[in-house]
């Protein structure tokens, strides 16, 4: 045991020496994997920093809520065909809320976009939100500062205002922005509340962190030409365990409220947050396959060139290698000593491609989330050494089985 510690310790002594004598080669040598490790931690801290917003944005927003709508998320429908649809009114929320007995909360939505000005600061194209106090049932909100508008504000169509997380920043870098008027459209509006942030990575009008939310009566009052024309029933189930009872009851109160007979097909959609994850994996998966793939073309460039560069260094070295040979080096310190310096290569390059993806996670982070794993650091080192494992094999065990006669003899 003793003998082969002494061994493995001489090996990478030798190896070491070897990289630091051809310091240029080792550099250039190490690109492939540097690329390829870059690539795939980069893409894992990506993907999994997009997931856990993704997660945390809908949890926000309850994974028991339904969402009745003229509109499908996602479908093979024709567009055209949804766009003849009726609008939903109003008055098709009250009579549904009185028909539907399962669900936990129910609450009518519209939005419309406004500029949101405070003093000399505005955010352009907000989404402007506009429920009842109900809303707040449906959601899994916090908030940072104040409340959610009350009931009393919401019947009696008061220009009151919450303000999502990120909206809140940059109207109010420095906080305390409770009791502030700012303009929605050119309209007062006093702010009661400020939600915690919820998750920033939402597609569209999901984002709660980009809206600011106000009664629905007020959003008619002052917004009604400008807004989308339609309204959403956002319905709560009363348990994740019930959603597709639910979801039954609501379909058939809604086909009540919209007289539709047997046999004609619905004239609105409910959508539910599964088909938007669905449609989120799915991407997540495109991007994942793009990633392995240029990860797999940069390692297998990568072992490729460092497998041509160890059996130039084992050509170089082959007077070294028969010398040592006919003092009793045997086959396995050969063969350890060319992977070592094979691993050596790889395991540095995979370590300055480690530091690189972090340095492109923080800056990538400032548009897009990005989260990095501890996971992602075992599979970068772990990609590096079985990279140069393998690439290493070949040439060591050219140099392991030579002949120290003839290795002697090369000139």
């Amino acid at each position: 045991m003793e003998t082969i510690l002494l061994e493995i310790k001489e090996a990478m002594f030798i190896a070491l020496r070897a990289i630091q004598a051809n310091k240029v080669r080792s550099i250039l040598t190490m690109l492939g994997i540097v690329i390829g490790v870059t690539s795939v931690v980069l893409m894992t801290t990506a993907i999994k920093g997009i997931d856990n917003s993704f997660q945390k944005g809908m949890s926000a927003l309850g994974s028991d809520v339904l969402y009745v709508d003229k509109w499908a998320w996602f479908t093979n429908t024709d567009w055209w065909k949804m766009r003849n649809r009726r609008n939903m009114t109003m008055e098709e929320y009250e009579r549904f809320k009185t028909l539907v007995k399962l669900p936990a909360a129910t609450a009518p939505t519209t939005t419309t976009r406004q500029v949101v000005k405070y003093q000399n600061k505005k955010v352009e194209s907000v989404f402007i939100n506009g429920s009842t106090a109900d809303y707040l049932k449906t959601t899994n909100f916090t908030f940072a500062q104040g409340r959610f508008y009350s009931d009393i504000e919401s019947k009696s169509s008061r220009y009151v205002a919450v303000l999502g997380s990120e909206i809140a920043k940059s109207l109010f870098p420095n906080g305390n922005a409770l009791d502030k008027i700012i303009k929605l459209g050119g309209q007062n509006f006093r702010i009661v509340g400020v939600l915690d942030e919820q998750g920033s990575f939402i597609l569209g009008s999901f984002n709660p962190d980009r809206q600011v939310f106000i009664p629905i009566g007020t959003i008619f009052k002052s917004f009604t030409s400008q807004s989308f024309g339609t309204i959403t029933f956002n319905v709560k189930a009363p348990s994740p365990t019930m959603v597709e009872e639910t979801k039954d009851e609501v379909e058939s109160a809604m086909r009540k409220v919209r007289g539709l007979k047997f046999d004609e097909p619905n004239d609105f959609s409910i959508n539910q947050q599964e088909s938007l994850k669905a449609n989120i994996d799915q991407v997540v998966g495109v991007i994942q396959i793009a990633g392995l793939f240029i990860t797999g073309l940069s390692l297998f460039v990568g072992a490729i060139g460092i497998m041509n560069i160890m059996f130039v260094s084992v050509k170089e070295r082959t007077k070294e290698i028969g010398v040592r040979k006919a003092i009793g080096a045997k086959r396995r310190t050969i063969l350890g000593q060319f992977i070592l310096e094979s691993s050596f290569i790889c395991l540095f390059g995979g370590l300055i491609g480690l530091l690189l993806a972090v340095l492109l996670s923080m800056a990538v982070n400032q548009v897009l989330p990005t989260s990095i794993q501890y996971d992602s650091v075992i599979l970068a080192i772990s990609i590096s050494l079985i990279t140069g494992v393998v690439a290493g094999f070949a040439p060591a065990y050219t140099a392991a089985k030579m002949d120290p006669v003839d290795a002697l003899r090369y000139e």
